[in-house]
């Protein structure tokens, strides 16, 4: 027994149980699941199933109807809530729960022209479309575009999340994964892809102090020009009171956050970790602060150090998941872009790496059943144990190497391959 034990830790610990086959087989079961899951809560949400009492919706028809707000010429009224529940009722019918548009203008102007498509081909066009973008740069990020390697991103839980509730996380880790893709090599497409997140501006968050301490200075001037851009293209097509309406209620959004209207069982941040666990709103955001302020403080250190470009970006897309008090299940792929980073360089997998990361992978298949029925907050802890891996694959990088002075354009492989 003593012998057996002794083999599934020293599995354990190296990965090797994870085998190219058994991950291929692993990914195919689990994504045929997950379809025909995804397909019967489709058939059943449309009443194709039995009938329904009322209509139900997701996340996007907050963006759809934003953006007809803004085609019938009243772009500010995205933000009056009784309006805008209206627009929304408008779409798929009267007595669906009302979704909240705290996005800046900048997005409703990308919705805009979406909108003049019929609903739901909108929502697969969207979901489709930033989909393959996030595909695309997930490729190019684990140098691996093989079969296997598209199952396991198409497995990925988080994945049929974020399409069920039509979210725009494919978008967001689009960017970002293309942003710290191309940050040493091309500084200027990767300051305009991290520009344009200021859709969702708070996952930027360290993005400045990360280009800063690193001297990515073209494109943390990129970054702010394309922010600036996007900001005025918005103000021009929507108006400045459309942006007054914005700021308006974005100082009271944090209050449906705070208050559970979006459950805490579907937060990632440590924020949202404590309120699932019954702790206060202040020290919630005591806790938060804590733990924003241990992110900052890597994510500067790994950057000023200018460590290898995987576990660079690895540290920075982690440590967003966990500096933010608002992430929530979908924004998880932001975690998977940190993953993809982290696999990429196949050499420098340390103990009981390969198991974290597929541990992690495999409880978001649960983790907001979890959380709702014994508090646990798996979504937190997953995130946490991302951010711990990332930052040390950096300590054991700084404890081989010395501080690279080398500057951010070196060549595409010299990042990767110190």
């Amino acid at each position: 027994m003593a012998a057996v034990l002794g083999r599934l830790a020293a599995q354990l610990r190296s990965g090797d149980w994870l085998s190219h086959d058994r991950v291929r087989v692993y990914a195919t079961i689990l994504l045929v699941i997950e379809i025909a899951v995804f397909s019967f809560l489709v058939t059943g949400t449309h009443g194709w199933i039995v009938p329904l009492d009322k209509p139900n919706t997701t996340d996007f028809v907050s963006f759809y109807a934003a953006g007809s707000l803004a085609d019938a010429g009243t772009p500010a009224l995205a933000y009056d809530h009784a309006a805008h529940l209206d627009a929304e009722e408008a779409i798929v019918g009267k007595g669906i729960e009302y979704q909240y548009f705290n996005y800046p203008p900048v997005y409703q102007a990308l919705f805009a022209p979406i909108a003049l498509l019929p609903y739901l081909v909108a929502f697969v066009a969207f979901s489709m479309l930033t989909l393959l973008l996030y595909l695309n740069v997930a490729c190019r990020i684990l140098d691996n575009r093989s079969a296997t390697a598209l199952l396991v991103l198409l497995a990925f839980p988080i994945v049929w999340w974020n399409i069920g509730l039509g979210q725009n996380a494919f978008l967001t880790a689009a960017l970002f994964g293309t942003a710290t893709w191309c940050v040493d090599r091309r500084p200027i497409l990767a300051g305009i892809c991290f520009g344009a997140l200021c859709y969702k501006p708070h996952f930027a968050l360290l993005v400045p102090l990360a280009l800063g301490l690193g001297g990515h200075w073209c494109a943390f001037v990129a970054a702010a020009g394309t922010t600036a851009a996007l900001v005025l293209a918005s103000a021009g097509l929507l108006g400045w009171e459309t942006w007054q309406a914005f700021i308006a209620i974005a100082g009271e959004s944090h209050s449906t956050y705070e208050s559970g209207r979006i459950l805490f069982s579907g937060f990632v941040s440590p924020f949202g970790a404590m309120r699932l666990m019954g702790a206060g709103v202040a020290a919630s955001y005591a806790v938060q602060a804590a733990f924003a302020l241990i992110a900052a403080v890597v994510v500067a250190i790994v950057w000023q150090r200018r460590l290898s470009l995987p576990v660079r970006a690895a540290v920075l897309a982690s440590a967003t998941l966990v500096a933010v008090p608002l992430s929530l299940l979908y924004d998880m792929m932001l975690g998977a872009v940190a993953a993809c980073w982290l696999l990429r360089d196949r050499d420098q997998i340390g103990p009981w790496e390969k198991t974290a990361l597929a541990i992690a992978y495999a409880a978001m298949m649960g983790s907001r059943g979890l959380a709702e029925q014994i508090s646990l907050p798996v979504n937190t802890i997953a995130a946490l144990a991302l951010f711990a891996i990332a930052a040390r694959r950096a300590w054991r990088e700084m404890g081989v190497t010395r501080p690279s002075r080398q500057p951010s354009s070196m060549p595409p492989g010299a990042a990767s391959t110190r």
